[in-house]
């Protein structure tokens, strides 16, 4: 098992409804597949660094995933079928991402727990 980090864009003409709808679809590709989610954001929508298919924003979502390689495949194959996803990049982390992902993990969740004790 390998670990993987996916961000993919989601067109901006989505309601949030249809984005997270969107975004499970592909966790559920995922965990039928065998893998294990491990993080998931949701980084909302983004001015694009330059126009993609004549948009400017994009819904950003974000995923973390310990699977096997052949997993990969099946899913960058439903990101190219899906017409609601502009872009994505899934990337294999080396030891050192994998150790500086689990490090900002906990410190957003550090943080999260903070700010319910403050309130």
């Amino acid at each position: 098992m390998n670990n993987y980090e996916t961000v993919f864009i989601l067109t901006p003409v989505l309601s949030d409804a249809q984005m997270k709808e969107a975004v499970d679809k592909f966790k559920t590709i995922l965990t039928n597949e065998g893998a294990t989610i491990v993080n998931e954001e949701n980084w909302g929508l983004r001015k694009l660094a330059y126009p993609i298919q004549k948009k400017s924003t994009g819904f950003y979502a974000f995923l973390e995933f310990e699977a096997d390689p052949a997993v990969i495949s099946k899913l960058e194959v439903n990101f190219r079928r899906d017409e609601r996803v502009i872009r994505f990049l899934t990337f294999r982390q080396d030891k050192f991402a994998h150790e500086y992902a689990q490090k900002r993990r906990n410190l957003k969740s550090s943080k999260k727990t903070e700010e319910v004790k403050e309130n």
